[in-house]
């Protein structure tokens, strides 16, 4: 019996055997490596992938420097207060759009009524002066005073029509605001149009004036926020390079991956003699209102061209804080086309087609310029 058990076990371990021979093995291809991504020609040909050799290019040497974003001179009012006196009246709210002429806040000023005091006293002591200038003039005839009186008395005129002509152009500056010698008040107006950016006063403050001797202090701020400058340095060795017209990129430090475009309308004819530095200036419009007076920025302004071994910007791919691009290594086990991720290191600012490499693949190496995203998406 035992000997039937052990003949029926080795023949069903044969029959098993037997049975797995049978059973033919998957087809099954290898797996690319973390980092590469196989392709077959067709699927190639279908993602319209370009590769190319690397090589020096034409691409802009670049300055970098500093600067900030600003008000053009010409649209913007710092408004100051020509007299002192309390604040009756607010007429202007920060934000607010206002056109030349508007009147922004009211003042209650004794230095209105002090005017007109003095523009009275300059014209009689002008009037008591020419009295006795023709006085005088009456009495040189008749040979009755010396000439050194009569001298004296046409320049005590002379003075107290110069007298009367400052008290008047005074008087004049505050009738410019609105002002009458009967209420003393004053209308601070806006010399421009624009929009009311900042305002550092309220009802009921006291306001030093710009003609009361003490420190006046900038009561409001109105600009045109639509177009702005960005002011830079560039050191002496560089002003030769700088030129109006250079191509400019730059970033703010609120926005430190976004750059934008603008170019040098204007270089200074002098160098700042502390910094030895010369100011450029851009144009830049703002009407997204992306960007705001005082904020700082990045500059690379595009100078000479230079040869430098290049990649096109469509080449790059951005994995988190990686920069990389796919390189063609030749061939799989299977015959497939390797294509390996290959971090970089560019200088993303420069502004033309080309971005030179400063740590990458050697020259020659096959790089995809077109359909990067594509493999980045096989991975």
């Amino acid at each position: 019996m035992k000997h039937c058990v052990v003949a029926v076990a080795i023949a069903l371990t044969a029959l098993g055997a037997g049975c797995k021979r049978s059973v033919p093995m998957a087809d099954k291809r290898p797996e690319a490596p973390v980092g590469e991504v196989w392709l077959t020609d067709a699927q190639i040909a279908e993602a319209k992938l370009v590769v190319e050799p690397l090589a020096e290019q034409d691409v802009d040497d670049v300055i970098v420097t500093s600067g900030k974003v600003a008000f053009d001179d010409a649209h913007v009012n710092h408004v100051f207060s020509p007299v002192s006196g309390r604040v009756t009246r607010i007429e202007a709210k920060v934000g607010q759009r206002v056109k030349k002429g508007d009147v922004l806040a009211v003042l209650e000023s004794p230095d209105i009524g002090l005017a007109s005091a003095d523009l009275h006293k300059a014209e009689a002591d002008r009037v008591a002066a020419e009295h006795d200038l023709d006085r005088q003039r009456e009495l040189l005839a008749a040979h009755a005073t010396s000439q050194r009186d009569f001298e004296q008395a046409e320049d005590a005129s002379r003075k107290a029509k110069a007298e009367v002509d400052r008290a008047k152009q005074k008087a004049s500056l505050f009738r410019a605001g609105g002002s009458t010698g009967v209420t003393q008040t004053y209308a601070i107006r806006s010399e421009i149009d624009g929009e009311v950016v900042a305002r550092n006063v309220s009802p009921g403050g006291e306001v030093q004036g710009q003609y009361g001797g003490g420190t006046a202090v900038e009561l409001f701020t109105v600009g045109e926020l639509d177009h702005l400058w960005l002011v830079a340095d560039v050191y002496e060795m560089d002003t030769a390079r700088v030129k109006v017209g250079s191509r400019v990129n730059f970033k703010l430090f609120s926005m430190p991956n976004k750059t934008f475009p603008a170019s040098i309308e204007w270089v200074a004819g002098t160098l700042d003699p502390a910094t030895r530095t010369a100011k450029v200036r851009c144009s830049i419009d703002n009407t997204a209102r992306a960007f705001k007076p005082e904020m700082y920025a990045t500059l690379f302004i595009a100078v000479d061209e230079r040869k430098a071994i290049a990649i096109p910007r469509g080449a790059l791919l951005r994995l988190g804080e990686q920069t990389a691009v796919f390189v063609e290594k030749g061939k799989s086990p299977d015959g497939r086309h390797v294509f390996a991720r290959v971090p970089v290191t560019v200088d993303e600012a420069e502004g033309g087609k080309w971005l030179p490499l400063t740590r990458g693949p050697e020259r020659g190496a096959l790089v995809v310029t077109q359909g990067t995203i594509l493999l980045a998406g096989e991975k």
